[in-house]
């Protein structure tokens, strides 16, 4: 419908033009938006406001003029004028029940665009230290990157789902002391435990499978412990090629897959960190102040400059991102989103600072970045501090492990980013119309059974003679859900642009609503029944019923959550 009425005031407008009433120059970016009250029609738009202006009118009557200049439409019912200047369509039923003939067509690819145009774009999440589980705040990292690649995917873009693995810094020598404490005997309750060592019961596991001598294959790494418990470097390389395994395994759990794996560590051995802080010297960017070597942040923004070396000698943090990222430009990834927690909110200036100071064709913007809140898990109305693999926090294995994935993942992403979240455990398990992911999966699979009951029943679904009858749908349960179903191309576009899964989330609980509104088999209203006696009423109402089930399985696969049949 959205289309097809651009199209109508596209053409008003170039009426307008040769009528002399609109300058040649003028071309207004044409918004047309679904109304929020039916009452109010199926679509409005705002032209005659934007163009009262360069045609020196007042808004409404700007809008008779748009509306006298419209095309003869079998298409619109009837024109109405709002408020300052709104124009407001009543669109005909053919017009309305069109998006079910495009749904029955493009099938998994309704939705889909290719606004895109092949791009290359890089989104890196999870990106967690390779030191333990992955807790509940990856698991929303991972939940919400995910998404996003799937939206943008959808969109036309050629998306490279990417996993930055910190294994360099002093926090993986805190990982390679407490399995060396673990092989010695020690507990985190002794003495000598190191005063930043990890105290998880897995820290024991990846002891003893390194005493055992165990292999390890993780991703692009084989490691076999040598039970040498003097021998450090030979402890962190087992240690983090079995936590990047548990990682990987976790993930695999989520249904989450990544095309490339990056190590921090590979930074340096190629030299590529001393080569970024050799060409920020260069071009004047860095000074020595008491012994440290500082960037010129300020010059790009930030508060203060930032020390990008040590006295001791060791670079901050955001110098081995700074290289990391350069490497991602240099790769040919031209727009980059980093899914991280907002934790990471610091390093956003400084490391975009870095790389404009690096090479300025760089975007002043790039990255993008879409951080995420905490989380805090609930159960019984108390907060869940502690997991079971990790020992001091909630992992996300067990969250999978109690709930099950699609409604962790559902939950983990059908909140907006920015919003610190509560995952309430006794609602992500019940199954009742408050747990929004069930509420969901009950909507397709109570159209699958309603399918399967008409098949039982002896009836034969035409799907052709469906499309055909669609004129008799004219209950306005059945218009909304037609009105609903159209807004969801538009929504999948808005999402990716914004990079926000979330509203995919809430449409679908919405359109579930209307479905759960319009199932009334078995009721005392035979006018809403769903399997009638007239054939043509039934293949139209089936028809309409699996285009909504259609609708709610290409939604809930962009968040990663199956569509089961039966529940």
């Amino acid at each position: 419908m959205k289309d097809t009425l651009i199209k109508l005031l596209e053409q008003a407008i170039a009426t307008l033009k040769s009528n002399g009433q609109l300058p040649e120059d003028i071309s207004p970016r044409l918004q047309v938006t679904h109304t929020k009250d039916k009452s109010h029609g199926d679509l409005a738009t705002n032209l005659a406001m934007m163009l009262a202006k360069p045609m020196g009118k007042p808004p409404r009557d700007v809008a008779q003029l748009i509306i006298d200049a419209l095309p003869d439409a079998t298409s619109i019912e009837k024109v109405d004028i709002a408020g300052p200047g709104f124009i407001n369509f009543f669109m005909a039923q053919d017009a309305q029940s069109e998006v079910i003939k495009q749904i029955i067509q493009q099938s998994e690819r309704f939705g889909h665009n290719q606004s895109g145009n092949g791009e290359k774009v890089q989104v890196e999440f999870v990106s967690a230290n390779p030191t333990g589980p992955l807790h509940v705040g990856h698991g929303r990292g991972a939940a919400v990157g995910d998404c996003l690649c799937r939206l943008l995917s959808a969109n036309g873009w050629e998306v490279t789902a990417e996993f930055y693995y910190n294994d360099a810094g002093q926090q993986i020598n805190n990982l390679a002391l407490s399995v060396q404490a673990r092989c010695k005997g020690l507990t985190p309750d002794d003495p000598s435990w190191p005063d930043d060592g990890y105290r998880g019961e897995y820290i024991n596991d990846v002891a003893k499978d390194f005493m055992a001598k165990a292999t390890i294959d993780a991703e692009d790494k084989h490691v076999t412990g040598s039970g040498d418990i003097d021998d450090m470097d030979a402890i962190r390389e087992f240690a983090v090629a079995y936590l990047r395994r548990e990682q990987d395994l976790d993930l695999k759990a989520f249904a989450v897959n990544f095309d490339n794996y990056f190590l921090e560590s590979s930074l340096y051995e190629s030299d590529k960190v001393e080569q970024t802080v050799a060409t920020l010297i260069d071009n004047g960017y860095t000074y020595e102040d008491g012994g440290a070597l500082w960037l010129k942040t300020t010059e790009f923004g930030d508060d203060k400059d930032r020390v990008m070396r040590k006295k001791d000698g060791g670079y901050t943090y955001f110098v081995p991102d700074v290289a990391y990222h350069l490497d991602k430009y240099q790769r040919g990834f031209k727009r980059v989103i980093n899914e991280q927690g907002a934790d990471h909110h610091s390093t956003i200036t400084r490391v975009r600072a870095g790389l404009q100071a690096l090479n300025k064709n760089i975007p002043q913007g790039y990255p993008d970045y879409v951080l995420h809140q905490m989380v805090t898990v609930m159960r019984g109305g108390k907060e869940v501090k502690l997991g079971k693999r990790a020992g001091n926090y909630v992992t996300l294995r067990d969250l999978i492990d109690e709930v099950g994935r699609d409604a962790t993942r559902f939950f983990l992403a059908a909140r907006r980013a920015e919003s610190q979240l509560t995952f309430d455990i006794e609602l992500a398990k019940s199954q009742t119309n408050d747990n929004p992911v069930f509420y969901i999966q009950y909507a397709h699979a109570r159209v699958c059974s309603a399918l399967k009951k008409h098949k039982e029943l002896g009836g034969t679904f035409d799907l052709d003679s469906g499309l055909n009858q669609l004129h008799l749908l004219t209950l306005a349960q059945e218009t909304d859900l037609m009105d609903k179903m159209s807004q969801f191309p538009e929504l999948v576009k808005s999402a990716a642009d914004n990079c926000e899964p979330h509203v995919i989330a809430h449409y679908l609980r919405e359109l579930a609503a209307d479905l759960h509104g319009y199932y009334q088999i078995g009721s005392d209203d035979e006018q809403n029944r769903w399997i009638v006696d007239d054939k043509n009423m039934c293949n139209a109402r089936l028809t309409l019923i699996s285009a909504v089930k259609q609708v709610i399985v290409n939604g809930l696969n962009l968040l990663g959550v199956s569509a089961p049949e039966k529940m």
